[in-house]
């Protein structure tokens, strides 16, 4: 299998990825964290970790910050997991306090003092990959250099990416850092296939005129060698066995397909969903959104369902999703 850009830059050889946000009970900061929300990440990373998954995604806000606490509470028991596995977290959102909106905060002194909660709450001393959350309009690199510079001296942070970026705006950024990004995390999955459409699309034909994902994004982050980290890619479980009373009819037939593909390959519907996003050759990684320990664990084959997935099975499960024929 090719090499993932992660992988080959010495960081992380994990092919998925555990996301955290689910971990820490409910969004009210007001809810305080019990026993039973420590021993559903227990139950989380143990149920990853069986899977070979040993990189594990945050973000500032998750829960408020409750889902990194937790999560500090499992390496508080396990003392000797920090140094066996990878956390990345994300910075860069203000969740609305009720008074001001939702807003985005790039700014040198927003950027630092996130860093320190993070840190306080996983109960570590550094992070090994930090990301922007969300692009900020305001955002100025020199003043995200400095921060960045402070946490690489500091040995706060090792390495730098983003989270659903542009080309352009990378390049922006990456204009003023000494470091290069080595993340870019984007929905994708076979629910959210319209990163494949710029590439298909783009000349000549009026469907393109309605996609929103950047012309060249795929390309760039592989002529780049930044790992292309993809969100929802388990499309909320709606084509792995979960009923939604809003599916269209494309959405049936896929699911329906992909039971098939599965019951061939002696292996689960969760798999084949992710196998079709690692067949990239972009050596695309899924950040799993569950931390149900049973699904986690349906995640198991999926590297290698990516290794014997056929080309003509890719193409006939992107355009069973699409719910329309190629051009």
């Amino acid at each position: 299998m090719k090499m993932m850009p992660l992988e080959s830059r010495g960081i992380s050889n994990s092919r998925l990825v555990l996301g955290c946000m689910g971990l820490g009970g409910s969004w009210d900061f007001a809810d305080p964290v019990t026993s039973s929300h420590i021993r559903q990440a227990e139950e989380a990373v143990e149920a990853a970790l069986s899977i070979g998954i040993t990189m594990y995604d945050h973000a500032d806000i998750y829960k408020r910050g409750k889902a990194e606490s937790v999560f500090g509470q499992v390496l508080k028991q396990q003392p000797r997991l920090r140094e066996q596995i990878v956390i990345q977290s994300k910075v860069g959102i203000h969740l609305s306090d009720g008074i001001l909106p939702q807003r985005y905060n790039f700014s040198k002194a927003h950027i630092l003092h996130s860093v320190d909660g993070i840190l306080e709450r996983l109960g570590t001393q550094y992070l090994d990959v930090l990301l922007l959350h969300r692009p900020d309009p305001l955002m100025e690199p020199d003043e995200i250099a400095e921060a960045f510079t402070m946490l690489k001296l500091s040995g706060k942070v090792r390495h730098f990416g983003v989270s659903n970026m542009s080309p352009g705006q990378i390049r922006f950024l990456q204009s003023a850092l000494p470091d290069p990004f080595v993340v870019n995390q984007l929905e994708m999955s076979l629910l959210r296939q319209h990163w494949v459409d710029p590439g298909i699309l783009h000349i000549n034909q009026n469907a393109g005129l309605k996609d929103n994902f950047p012309e060249g994004l795929m390309e760039f982050m592989q002529m780049e060698n930044i790992q292309i980290q993809a969100w929802g890619p388990l499309a909320q479980g709606r084509l792995s066995g979960k009923v939604s009373d809003n599916a269209t009819e494309a959405e049936m037939k896929t699911a329906a397909l992909i039971q098939q593909i599965a019951g061939e390959n002696e292996t689960t519907p969760e798999a084949i969903v992710l196998a079709w996003l690692m067949k990239h050759p972009a050596c695309i990684q899924p950040v799993l959104g569950t931390v149900n320990p049973k699904r986690i664990i349906a995640c198991k084959d999926a590297a290698r369902q990516s290794e014997i997935m056929t080309r003509e099975q890719w193409y006939t499960l992107l355009v069973s999703a699409r719910g329309v024929n190629m051009p």
